[in-house]
């Protein structure tokens, strides 16, 4: 059973990807039955950071409590042509080698990639870099059509939207659907959503090349999604 979970936290982390594994692991005002997790952010060098925003937050652990966790999460790597800090992909070898488990959103898995975590395993992330993520690591089986994929020890989920989807995951294997949908209703978002990540693919639609009766029969699909 999960008890401790630690996000990676460094200069330029995600803003909502922070507050969504916050939201779903560290809010404690909500019914009975609900876990409470010992949740903490974990940064190379503990201190003042800035998230995407220009937020600051203190992040007071160090990488010591990002390798202890049960859950380590890693929620995207701003710039995915760097190569991060062999210290952190030390610390989520460890989490892994311990038993526990690594959950990433978006650009967050070229993180566990580099640390091979996801050599030989089915991965996920956002639509816009999967095929970057396949190109570079040709042993991960890549599949960009889904919102999350469970590969045991490892989850990978795409955009920082879907994270919740993932993080909603860990608790429905953890401790059941009722509490899963406790935690989705207070966020008042859905606890299961069905469907992959084509549906936000940005498609282009040539009207002329539909003729006048295709056009406006898409027309009247979208209108009623």
């Amino acid at each position: 059973m999960l008890s401790s979970v630690a996000v990676l936290a460094y200069d330029g982390v995600s803003t909502f990807g922070l507050g969504v594994t916050a939201e779903v692991f560290a809010c404690g005002s909500r019914g009975a039955g609900v876990p409470r997790y010992e949740y903490c952010l974990a940064a190379v060098e503990p201190g003042m950071i800035r998230t995407d925003v220009g937020l600051p937050i203190l992040v007071e652990s160090g990488l010591d409590r990002l390798s202890a966790a049960d859950l380590a999460v890693v929620v995207c790597w701003d710039d995915i042509a760097a190569r991060p800090p062999e210290a952190v992909l030390a610390a989520l070898r460890a989490v892994v080698s311990r038993g526990g488990k690594v959950l990433s959103q978006c650009t967050g898995a070229f993180v566990l990639a580099a640390a091979g975590l996801l050599d030989g395993r089915r991965a996920t992330t956002h639509w816009n870099y999967a095929a970057e993520l396949a190109r570079r690591y040709p042993q991960v089986e890549v599949d960009p059509e889904v919102l999350y994929v469970d590969a045991g020890p490892v989850i990978t989920s795409a955009g920082t939207a879907a994270g919740i989807d993932a993080c909603l995951h860990v608790i429905r294997l953890e401790h059941g659907a009722a509490v899963a949908n406790e935690i989705a209703r207070h966020m008042v978002v859905a606890p299961h959503r069905d469907g992959g990540q084509a549906q936000f693919v940005p498609v282009l639609v040539d009207d002329a090349a539909d003729g006048p009766d295709l056009a406006a029969l898409r027309d009247w699909v979208a209108s009623r999604r």
